[in-house]
């Protein structure tokens, strides 16, 4: 059987694209990870080529299903993980005015 692409499910920080990576090249996903950082700060493409590779890569469970439907729960993942991040903000900028 071909090996296959997919986002890690178990390496993962924010969406395992950098795990998944990883896991198909064989090697340690924190190269992985510093090679995403360096390719943010030096050209700014690293969070875009992040996002993208996030919306198009399937995990190891939906990797037979169709790419249309990949997307969609994809992006559905995104917007939960967006909530998530923003009302975890919310809540220390209102502690942080609190303090003051």
């Amino acid at each position: 059987m071909a090996k296959r692409l997919y986002r890690s499910e178990t390496d993962k920080i924010i969406g395992g694209v950098c795990g998944g990576i990883a896991e198909y090249l064989n090697i340690d996903s924190v190269i992985i990870r510093v090679l995403f950082i360096l390719a943010l700060i030096s050209e700014g493409f690293g969070l875009m080529l992040y996002i993208i590779l996030w919306v198009v890569l399937p995990t190891k469970e939906n990797i037979d299903k169709d790419p249309e439907e990949v997307i969609q729960k994809n992006t559905e993942e995104i917007k939960k993980n967006v909530v998530k991040a923003t009302k975890g903000i919310r809540k220390e900028v209102k502690s942080d005015t609190k303090k003051k």
